[in-house]
């Protein structure tokens, strides 16, 4: 008995021996995991706020900057929202089709700038109110006096340099 118990240990030693990085991860303990588990919550309590007829987050945020800086182009709109250009052009192509905004020549002519049409500033303040709501639901659990603090160390990782 006692040799089996000597073995059992000398294996669960081996073991622990050839044990790798993975063994010790604790995903509830990884920034990047809960991130996006809180973004995907995020964006669900946003849409049940908003409905289904509303914006969707990406497009909430496009047509919010554009409706308080008229006129930016597409290169100024990637650097305020974060939303990378390719996927950007695609949502100014289809909120454009939608009536939602506008797109005119620029300065140099190469360049467009980006208005907001009426309509799109109808959907953005049809918004306004459920997003708001939304924000409040989000930051819920989180102590008033620790919110300004949680917003900084956000803005501090969404705003890590891309490589």
């Amino acid at each position: 008995m006692a040799a089996n118990s000597k073995a059992a240990l000398l294996r669960q030693e081996k073991a622990q021996e050839q044990s790798t990085p993975a063994d010790t991860i604790d995903l509830r303990q990884t920034p990047g995991h809960l991130l996006r588990r809180a973004q995907q919550r995020a964006v669900e309590i946003y849409q049940e706020e908003v409905g289904e007829d509303g914006l969707r987050p990406p497009q909430y945020a496009l047509l919010l900057t554009i409706f308080q800086n008229a006129g930016l182009n597409q290169t100024e709109l990637v650097q305020q929202t974060g939303i990378d250009r390719s996927t950007l052009a695609d949502m100014i192509a289809r909120l454009e089709k939608r009536g939602l905004l506008l797109r005119r020549p620029g300065a140099d002519q190469r360049s467009r700038q980006l208005w907001i049409t009426d309509a799109g500033a109808a959907a953005v303040e049809a918004n306004a109110v459920a997003g708001q709501r939304a924000q409040e639901r989000i930051m819920a659990p989180i102590a008033d006096d620790e919110r300004i603090r949680f917003l900084e160390i956000l803005g501090r990782i969404a705003d890590l340099p891309q490589s």
